[in-house]
């Protein structure tokens, strides 16, 4: 009877993990569409929300222009329609890491009202770092985010 005992509650044990480590992998509408095989937007784990660097590109895949404020915005929105499509917003997000081409394009005034827009006076936790180059000789900016869902 121990034995039958302890093989159930190993097996309900499993069963808990399996579930708990259950992720979602989500696309969302309204963000361009990843090549196959490279990455998802967004992935779900139970409260968490891990969305993928968003970079200054419209749902169909396009650079929006040169400047590093229309491409931050650009980022932002998207951000904003991934934690949409989580029932979510800026509020949600705990954590922001920003890769840029150029720090001191990034903090200029007319791009902090652009970020300040959307994560208001409370923003996350975040790193801002400067490299080189992104993805595409292109991209002057990616923000990639932590969420918590209520």
């Amino acid at each position: 009877m121990k034995h039958t005992i302890v093989v159930i509650s190993l097996l309900l044990l499993g069963v808990v993990v399996t579930e708990a480590q259950k992720l979602e992998k989500i696309n969302p509408r309204g963000l361009p569409k990843p090549q196959p095989g490279t990455y998802t937007h967004v992935v779900k784990s139970g409260k968490l929300l891990f969305i993928a660097g968003q970079t200054g590109v419209d749902a169909d895949g396009k650079v929006v222009g040169p400047g590093m404020k229309e491409q931050v915005e650009q980022v932002m929105a998207n951000l904003t329609a991934a934690l949409k499509s989580q029932g979510a917003d800026f509020s949600h997000v705990v954590k922001t890491t920003t890769f840029v081409t150029s720090i001191s394009e990034f903090r200029s005034p007319e791009v902090a009202a652009v970020r300040a827009k959307y994560v208001g006076a409370n923003p996350p936790a975040n790193t801002l770092v400067q490299i080189q180059l992104l993805a595409d000789p292109a991209y002057k900016v990616e923000i990639e985010a932590i969420a918590v869902l209520p």
